[in-house]
């Protein structure tokens, strides 16, 4: 598997990745899928942080992977948002993910950003070293996501609070 930053030409393969990764029954097309293809379309992918995961040719070639860090901001000066993160089922539970994310924090600390915020599994991103946003002053979009929203803090951390928000096209979730 290889790690590289998205290219124009892979806007199909990754909205396949998001929606197969993120499917469920009764559902067209997944938000996750709708999403990227929003972030893209407004402008708000931070260049250098989409990357896309391709298998080997030996494990068929091809992008299996992709995630993505967005504009956003926490109280008034610029911050990240990750998200999100998929892998084609047939590559899950492979180090594909994990691969991703290591890859995307480690470009987004050689950028200078300060912290990259998400939502998820605390019990999961700690091992990346995500920690609970609340108790660092970082407040949700939605107070009910207290629980599971995170951040990990980068080289040029700088204590940031405030109110955290998205790049708009996850309000048109």
């Amino acid at each position: 598997m290889i790690l590289r930053r998205e290219l124009p030409a892979d806007s199909d393969a990754l909205r396949e990745v998001h929606a197969r990764a993120f499917a469920r029954p009764g559902q067209d097309v997944a938000p996750e899928a709708i999403l990227v293809d929003g972030l893209r379309a407004g402008g708000d992918v931070v260049p250098g942080l989409s990357i896309v995961a391709e298998a080997d040719r030996s494990d068929g070639g091809g992008v299996v992977g992709h995630v993505v860090c967005s504009r956003a901001r926490i109280g008034g000066r610029p911050s990240l948002g990750l998200g999100p993160l998929g892998v084609l089922p047939a590559h899950q539970r492979r180090g594909v993910g994990t691969a991703l994310m290591h890859g995307v924090l480690a470009a987004a600390d050689a950028l200078g950003a300060s912290e990259v915020v998400l939502l998820g599994d605390p019990a999961y991103y700690a091992r990346f070293g995500f920690v609970l946003a609340a108790p660092l002053g970082i407040t949700p979009p939605e107070p009910a996501w207290a629980p599971h929203f995170q951040v990990r803090p980068l080289t040029a951390w700088d204590a940031a609070s405030g109110p955290f928000r998205y790049a708009p096209a996850f309000d048109r979730l």
